[in-house]
């Protein structure tokens, strides 16, 4: 679903980072893919490492019964609202808003926005008590530090 992007387009300077993924199963008989994560890959490898949390938030909205199968009303994705707070709940704008706005800006390499603040309303609304909420939260906040990351690196 999300392209490798060439990394001739991205001239930032050098950081390194490492995933390696791996397979648990909880309790449940669940199937979750977990990333190993040290620093080895190169900064110009940014959009390829928030392509991989976008389709981790993906697999946990999916894993935890929050992925809808049916899109809200036109309306309600109209909000002018941040987040369509007025029409969605957080987890519906992730799926209709975010992630097919950031599919597109990976799958034809427009610029990554210049800063991001996602986590702070995701820790405000989420559910406390719902598990798949800390793994959310966690990749939201990689998400945040990935712009932040690449923006700071456009300014040397």
């Amino acid at each position: 679903m999300w392209a490798r992007l060439s990394q001739k387009d991205h001239f930032l300077p050098q950081i390194t980072y490492r995933a390696s993924p791996t397979r648990a199963v909880d309790r449940s008989g669940h199937v979750e893919l977990r990333r190993e994560k040290s620093i080895i890959r190169t900064m110009h490898d940014i959009p390829n490492r928030i392509a991989d949390v976008l389709l981790e938030v993906e697999a946990t909205l999916r894993i935890s019964g929050k992925w809808d199968e049916n899109s809200p009303d036109s309306n309600a994705l109209a909000s002018k609202q941040p987040f369509c707070m007025d029409t969605l709940e957080f987890e519906q704008w992730l799926q209709w808003i975010f992630l097919p706005r950031m599919k597109t800006t990976l799958e034809q390499t427009k610029p990554l926005p210049a800063k991001s603040s996602i986590f702070i309303y995701a820790h405000e609304c989420l559910q406390k008590n719902d598990p798949s909420t800390g793994s959310l939260l966690k990749l939201i906040k990689t998400f945040d530090d990935l712009i932040k990351i690449q923006s700071s690196s456009r300014l040397h």
